[in-house]
């Protein structure tokens, strides 16, 4: 039973020695983790009488724990037959239990940096894409050391330098808080994107003060901004005729048929940008057909092609920040085409004779009878002939119709067809077209 016992003790000894070890110190330190150590804590005032590292891993005795200095890359005194210490500034500790090596840990005493200032010098290369900061601030260098090497290795210290700029949520700029992670030595001039709205330069940092609860005073500086920027959108005014082929449907759709028009929002962040400049280019032609200088522009497109709508906003003359934005529209080409037959008996289905088309202009259509009386005419090509005749229903059988229209790819320059004699774009239909009802219509 004995010999039981001894070896169910040994082997619960065995496993918790060979876990990982548990190294925590006093509330005003911090752990963490660099190469080549396994710990580095840094405290706020390491002269505090409270100040400790404590082992609070497995062991058979305490005789069996020693803490062994370390610095410049060799091994100093021992302290044997505690688990709690009270550490050494800039000194290493190698812990070790029954023999075995636990851990290499390093000690520091914390330095804060003292921020004197940030601000924004007169000469900047540009601030239309970044902004240049100058920074003035003492920081004092923090390093440790490891077993193998009596070679410093630095501590990176991270400081933030926050700033508010503007961000395009879809529909609108809103205000979009910004950090920028700098870390030492910092370099100055140090350059950050430029902001689009007038706001406050921060530094604030290190990362270390935040973890012990030090509370450094931030320097700041205020700064009115010059880069400007733009997010242009449209708004089309759709049409809802179902005999349209590709009509525009939605405002955001910026391809379909003439006339098309659109309003252009060049959404700039006002009030940094204060000039517009519209241009509209043709069939990626060089110059533009159109020039204004409105904030928001309309336009209606009544020709087929492919257009560029460039926005240019500035903050002040020529030389000024300027960004551009654009928007791409096509106009689709004319097409037009007539129904042979349709049944006016109100079942919402073929009630009224209309053509397909797009891109159509100009249109005009009469409708005769079958002893050439016009019984009808209209000039929209959204509209058609339900198939009354002043008024009371016209009786079923043919009739003829003559269509005269132009496309918005109309062309009087152009070389008329061999065949039809019509030009690009230009249209002369006729046929029948035959009127169909119901016994109860």
């Amino acid at each position: 039973m004995k010999k039981i016992l001894f070896l169910v003790s040994f082997c619960l000894t065995t496993i918790a020695v060979s876990a990982s070890p548990d190294i925590t110190c006093s509330s005003n330190g911090v752990r963490k983790i660099f190469p080549g150590v396994d710990y580095v804590f840094i405290f706020k005032d390491i002269t505090n009488p409270m100040t400790e590292i404590t082992y609070n891993g497995p062991f058979l005795d305490k005789n069996s724990i020693t803490w062994t200095k370390f610095t410049s890359g060799a091994f100093g005194s021992s302290n044997t037959g505690q688990n709690i210490i009270s550490p050494e500034d800039a000194t290493g500790y190698r812990l070790t239990v029954d023999d075995k090596k636990i851990a290499d840990i390093w000690v520091i005493d914390y330095r804060p940096p003292v921020l004197k200032s940030v601000s924004v010098p007169t000469a900047q290369t540009s601030e239309c894409k970044t902004v240049s900061l100058a920074i003035d601030a003492d920081i004092p260098a923090l390093s440790y050391q490891t077993p193998a090497s009596a070679t410093s290795l630095p501590i990176t210290r991270d400081f933030n330098i926050a700033y508010t700029t503007l961000s395009w949520n879809g529909t609108a700029w809103t205000p979009k808080d910004t950090t920028i992670t700098i870390s030492s030595p910092i370099a100055s001039p140090k350059s950050v994107p430029a902001p689009y709205c007038s706001t406050k330069f921060t530094l604030i940092g290190d990362q270390y003060a935040k973890d012990l609860g030090i509370e450094l005073t931030p320097v700041s500086t205020d700064y009115t901004p010059i880069a400007v920027v733009c997010h242009e959108t449209s708004i089309v005014s759709t049409r809802n005729a179902t005999n349209e082929a590709e009509r525009p449907t939605t405002a955001k759709q910026i391809r379909g048929s003439a006339p098309f028009d659109m309003q252009f929002l060049s959404n700039a962040n006002e009030p940094i940008t204060q000039y517009y400049k519209w241009e509209i280019f043709k069939d990626k032609a060089f110059q533009p057909f159109i020039s204004r200088t409105d904030k928001d522009i309309r336009n209606t497109f009544s020709e087929a092609g492919v257009y560029k709508v460039a926005v240019t906003v500035s903050h002040g003359d020529a030389k000024s920040c300027m960004f551009t934005d654009s928007i791409m529209v096509t106009v689709s080409e004319s097409q037009i085409v007539a129904p042979n037959v349709f049944t006016p008996n109100g079942d919402g289905f073929n009630d009224e004779f209309r053509v397909a088309y797009k891109s159509i202009i100009s249109f005009h259509c009469w409708i005769y009878n079958r002893w050439g009386r016009l019984v009808y005419e209209w000039t929209d090509p959204m509209k058609g002939w339900d198939g009354n005749i002043g008024g009371r229903k016209a009786a079923p059988g043919a009739y003829f119709y003559i269509i005269k229209a132009l496309g918005s790819d109309y062309d009087p320059n152009s070389k008329p067809d061999s065949k039809t004699k019509l030009r690009v774009g230009e249209y002369k239909l006729k046929g029948d077209i035959n009127l169909l009802r119901g016994a109860d219509n």
